[in-house]
C-alpha cells in the first residue's frame, strides 16, 4: 500500500515535507498540493516550527503539476475556467511558500520542472543535488508560464535571462542554475540532506521573528518604490524591537556572549 503523497516529520524545530510520489517524478496533484499549502500555513503559526526544508523522493523533486484527471478537454472549458484554477491552485502555493514566516529551503532532488521548478525558486533558499535539472517547460507544451514563473524568474535573473528560459525551455544542469542565480548550492547527491538539515538548523537557531520580517521587506522591496521601502523597514524593526530575541542579540553584544534565540 502506497504512503501519505505528502511526507512531514519534525526534528527539533525543523518541519521536512516531502513530495511522496516518486514513480510519477512527484508530479503535483491537487491533494498534494492542497496539503502543502495547509502544512506551511501550520508551519507560520506554529512557534514549536523554526525552519522548513521542501525536498521529493526518488529521481524528481517534482515535475509540475499532475494534469491526468483534472477534468474538461479544452473544448469543453468555458472562459474563465484556466484562470480561476491557476488563482486557486498553483498561484495560491506559490504564494504560500513567499508568504510562509518560517525561512524555507527547497532540496532539489532531481527533476524540477514547470511548477515544480516555480515550487523551488519561491524558497527563500535553493540547494542542488548535482544531479538535479531545472526546466521551464511550458514552451514545450505550447502554453503560457503560470505557477507564478515570470514574476519570480525576472526578479532572480533579469528580464534577459529569464525571457531566454521561457522561451526555449532547455534544461538546466544544477552547476548552470547555480551560475545564473537560481540556486544557492550545489552538492553531490549523497550530500543534499544533510547538507540542507545543517542549514535549516541554522536558521532554527536563530531570531525567528527577525527573520520573518527580512523576508517579507525582501520580498516586497522590487515591487515598492524607494519610500515605501525604507517605511516599510523601519516599522518592521519597530516591531522586531519588541522581541525577546532582540533584546537578547543586543545583550549579547554588550556582555559579548553568543546570544541564544528562542524564537519569539
Amino acid at each position: 500500500m502506497a504512503g501519505p503523497e505528502v511526507l512531514h516529520s519534525t526534528g527539533g524545530p525543523v518541519l521536512t515535507l516531502t513530495l511522496n510520489r516518486p514513480e510519477a517524478l512527484n508530479a503535483l496533484t491537487p491533494d498534494q498540493r492542497e496539503r502543502l499549502i495547509e502544512l506551511l500555513s501550520d508551519a507560520s503559526a506554529d512557534p514549536a516550527v523554526r525552519a522548513v526544508v521542501l525536498t521529493g523522493t526518488g529521481r524528481g523533486f517534482c515535475a509540475g503539476a499532475d494534469l491526468r484527471g483534472t477534468g474538461a478537454t479544452p473544448g469543453e472549458r468555458i472562459a474563465g475556467d484556466v484562470a480561476r484554477t491557476l488563482r486557486t491552485g498553483a498561484q495560491r502555493l506559490i504564494a504560500a511558500v513567499l508568504d510562509c514566516e518560517k525561512p524555507v529551503i527547497a532540496a532539489v532532488n532531481g527533476t524540477a520542472a514547470g511548477l515544480g521548478a516555480h515550487l523551488a525558486f519561491a524558497c527563500d533558499l535553493v540547494l542542488a543535488a548535482e544531479s538535479a535539472r531545472f526546466i521551464e517547460v511550458f514552451v514545450r507544451r505550447g502554453l503560457v508560464p503560470d505557477a507564478g514563473g515570470a514574476y519570480l524568474l525576472p526578479r532572480l535573473v533579469g528580464p534577459r535571462r529569464a525571457k531566454e528560459l521561457m522561451f526555449f525551455g532547455d534544461a538546466l544542469t544544477a552547476a548552470e542554475a547555480e551560475r545564473t542565480g537560481l540556486v544557492n548550492r550545489v552538492v553531490p547527491d549523497g550530500d543534499l540532506a544533510g547538507t540542507a538539515r545543517a542549514l535549516a538548523d541554522r536558521l532554527a537557531s536563530g531570531p525567528t521573528r527577525a527573520l520573518a520580517l527580512t523576508k517579507q521587506l525582501v520580498n516586497a522591496s522590487l515591487d515598492t518604490d524607494r519610500a515605501t521601502a525604507f517605511a516599510a523597514e523601519a516599522a518592521a524593526q519597530e516591531i522586531n524591537m519588541t522581541t525577546r530575541d532582540a533584546q537578547e542579540g543586543l545583550r549579547a553584544f554588550l556582555t559579548r556572549e553568543t546570544p541564544h534565540y528562542e524564537g519569539h
